[in-house]
């Protein structure tokens, strides 16, 4: 079976709505490739950039839930770094 020409599109699977929080359209609980689908949309630039927004967001629970955050990020960043490929 071949992907559908929205598979991985953050815009598409994870929309953003008006009232600024995404959700998962209605469509898309009947597709067999959500799971994937929603996986490579999280995956891409733009789905790091908005999953270090919602690190940045979290509330803090003392030093240990500020070093996990922090560690969160900075594993984003390297990937996101990694996507960007080499500085010339």
């Amino acid at each position: 079976m071949g992907r559908s020409e929205c598979f991985g599109d953050l815009d598409r699977v994870f929309p953003l709505r008006e009232d600024g929080l995404r959700e998962v359209p209605p469509e898309c609980f009947g597709c067999e490739q959500r799971t994937e689908c929603l996986k490579q949309a999280l995956n891409t630039a733009k789905g790091i950039s908005f999953r270090m927004e919602k690190l940045t967001q979290a509330e803090e629970h003392g030093l240990v839930g500020k070093l996990k955050r922090w560690s969160r990020r900075k594993t984003l960043s390297r990937i996101l770094e990694k996507q960007k490929g080499p500085k010339s």
